[in-house]
């Protein structure tokens, strides 16, 4: 199968952050912020120890229309939701 180039995957994060085990009210709040700083459709590398991140993140992006790439627990990859 050829890779698809306007596939998100094909590119590499603009932005990344290690939140180390950060728990997850306050990652979203600072996920939040960071995620603002990207162009619409940029991609966005997540690193999260807390194990409520492979429930929230996916419930948070459907509820504010970013949309979660991939999930490979403890890294996330994030596409910023077009405006």
């Amino acid at each position: 199968m050829t890779p698809d180039p306007g596939d998100p995957r094909m590119h590499a994060p603009l932005a990344h952050w290690d939140a180390g085990a950060m728990g997850c009210g306050e990652l979203i709040l600072e996920l939040r912020t960071k995620m603002r700083e990207l162009p619409p459709g940029g991609l966005f590398q997540l690193t999260a120890h807390d194990p409520g991140a492979i429930v929230d993140l996916p419930a948070w992006c459907g509820l504010v229309g970013h949309r979660l790439v991939r999930a490979e627990p403890p890294v996330y990859l994030l596409e910023r939701k077009s405006d």
